[in-house]
């Protein structure tokens, strides 16, 4: 499964990937996580399971969630408080109850 993240330069989103990482890890949830720019969404449409913005992107959903529908990707804007905390289990399960409603 691939999540990826994306935000403004693909950078802020660091630490939060890494405690992703070891969230998956600690499940042995095969995970393949990171983070991207926001300018990279056409090809993370093409390669992503799921599509999770950070919420400084959020100015741009409504043209980022056109997009994900249209090549039936699940995609959501990150819980700002798990964000903020870097959560990395909490937004793990985020991206785990897009794939399986």
């Amino acid at each position: 499964m691939k999540i990826a993240l994306l935000c403004a330069l693909g950078m802020s989103t660091s630490l939060l990937v890494d405690r992703m990482k070891k969230a998956a890890a600690d499940r042995a949830i095969e995970a393949e996580i990171d983070a991207y720019s926001v300018d990279e969404i056409d090809e993370q449409l093409q390669t992503s399971d799921v599509i999770l913005l950070g919420p400084q992107i959020r100015y741009k959903q409504n043209e980022l969630f056109k997009k994900a529908k249209q090549a039936d990707t699940p995609i959501a804007i990150i819980d700002m408080k798990a964000y903020g905390l870097r959560d990395g289990k909490k937004v793990l399960d985020q991206a785990l109850e897009l794939l399986n409603p």
